[in-house]
C-alpha cells in the first residue's frame, strides 16, 4: 500500500518519498537549466571565437595593408630621393660645365697674357743680344789677340780694324832672328749657331790678304765636329780651348817650311810640298792626336784642380770651425777664472781680467 508520504516515480516506477521526489525533480530541473546554460555558453564562446578569428583575420589583413602601404611609401620616397639626387647631379654637372668653361676662358686669357709677356721679353732679349753681339765678338777677339801676343812674343799680332774687309787677326810668324815665315789668319766667332758660309768668306780673305793658313775659333762648332778640331774645306776650325796648341803646331810648320825654302832653291816646289802636307790627312791626324792628348791632360788637370780645391776648402772650413770652437772654449774659461788662464800661443786673444772689470 502506497504511503501517503510517498509517490511513484514515473520513470522507474519506484516508490520514493515525497521529499526525495521533490529534491530529485529540482535536481533534474537544475541539471536541465545548467545544460541549457552550458550550451548557451558554448554557443556564445563559439561565436566569440568566430568573431575573434574574424577580428584577427581583419587585423592581419590590416597589418598586411599597412606594411604594404609603408613599403610603397618607402619605395616612393626612395624613388623620389633618387630623382632628386639625379636632378642635383644634373645641376652640379651643368654648374661645373659652366664653371669649367668660364675657367677655361680665363685660363686662355692668362695664357695669352703670359705668351704676350714672353714675346715681349724675348723681343727685348733679342734686341739686347743684337746690341751686345758686336761687343761680345770684340771681347773674344781682344782675348784671342792678347793670348797670341803673350804666347808668341816674336810674332807680329796685327788686329784688323773694324769695318775693314778681312779676318779679325793676322799673325805674322817670325823666327827668333826676326825672319818672316808666313801669316796665320784668325777669325773669331761668338754666336749661337754655326754657319758654313764662314768658311767661304775666310778663304776669300785668305786670298785677298795673301796669308798662308786660315783658322776659325768658334764657341759653336759644326755638329760633325766632336773632337773640338776639324779641317773643313781648307780651313782649320777649333774651339777656344785648342786654339793655342793649334797655333803652336801651325807656327812650327810655317817656320820649318820657311827654313827649307831658305835652304832650297826650288821655292815653288817647297811651297807646294808645304801646302800638300798641311792639307794632307796625315798632318791632320798628327795634329788631332797631339790635341787629343792635350785635351786629356787639360781635363785631368781641371778635374784634379777641382778635387783639391774642394778638399782644401773643406779642410779650411774644418780648421776654421776648430779654431772658433777653441776660441769659444778659451773665452768661456777666461770668463770663469779671469787672467789666471795662461796666454795661448797662436791665438790672438786680448788678455782679459774679468775680476777687475767686475
Amino acid at each position: 500500500m502506497l504511503s501517503p508520504t510517498s509517490i511513484i516515480c514515473p520513470n522507474c516506477k519506484t516508490e520514493i518519498p515525497i521529499e526525495e521526489a521533490f529534491s530529485h525533480g529540482a535536481r533534474e530541473k537544475i541539471e536541465k537549466e545548467f545544460t541549457v546554460k552550458v550550451k548557451l555558453l558554448e554557443q556564445e564562446l563559439k561565436q566569440k571565437g568566430e568573431k575573434l578569428e574574424a577580428s584577427q583575420e581583419i587585423e592581419l589583413r590590416l597589418r598586411k595593408q599597412k606594411n604594404e602601404l609603408e613599403e610603397e611609401k618607402r619605395s616612393f620616397e626612395l624613388e623620389k630621393q633618387r630623382q632628386i639626387d639625379a636632378e642635383r647631379e644634373k645641376i652640379r654637372q651643368h654648374t661645373l660645365t659652366e664653371a669649367g668653361e668660364s675657367w677655361r676662358l680665363r685660363e686662355k686669357e692668362y695664357e695669352k697674357k703670359i705668351n704676350d709677356m714672353k714675346s715681349a721679353v724675348e723681343e727685348a732679349q733679342r734686341r739686347a743680344n743684337q746690341g751686345s753681339q758686336q761687343l761680345q765678338g770684340e771681347v773674344l777677339e781682344l782675348d784671342l789677340e792678347q793670348a797670341l801676343a803673350i804666347a808668341f812674343v816674336h810674332d807680329s799680332i796685327e788686329p784688323v780694324g773694324k769695318g775693314v774687309h778681312g779676318a779679325d787677326i793676322a799673325q805674322r810668324v817670325r823666327t827668333n832672328m826676326g825672319n818672316d815665315c808666313g801669316v796665320i789668319l784668325w777669325e773669331s766667332k761668338r754666336t749661337k749657331a754655326w754657319k758654313d758660309e764662314w768658311l767661304v768668306k775666310l778663304k776669300d780673305d785668305l786670298r785677298s790678304t795673301k796669308a798662308n793658313i786660315p783658322v776659325i775659333v768658334s764657341l759653336v762648332l759644326p755638329k760633325e765636329n766632336n773632337s773640338g778640331l776639324a779641317y773643313l774645306d781648307g780651313v782649320w776650325v777649333c774651339n777656344y780651348q785648342l786654339f793655342l796648341p793649334l797655333a803652336e803646331l801651325l807656327r812650327q810648320r810655317l817656320i820649318g817650311v820657311a827654313r827649307e825654302k831658305y835652304i832650297s832653291k826650288d821655292r815653288g816646289n817647297k811651297a807646294d810640298t808645304l801646302y800638300q802636307y798641311v792639307t794632307s790627312h796625315e798632318f791632320v791626324q798628327q795634329v788631332e792626336a797631339i790635341l787629343e792628348v792635350y785635351q786629356e791632360l787639360a781635363v785631368q788637370t781641371t778635374t784634379e784642380r777641382n778635387y783639391y780645391e774642394r778638399l782644401w776648402k773643406a779642410r779650411e772650413a774644418q780648421a776654421s770651425r776648430l779654431f772658433k770652437t777653441t776660441a769659444n772654449i778659451v773665452g768661456s774659461i777666461q770668463g770663469q777664472i779671469g787672467s789666471a788662464l795662461p796666454a795661448i800661443k797662436g791665438m790672438d786673444l786680448p788678455k782679459l781680467d774679468i775680476g777687475d772689470q767686475e
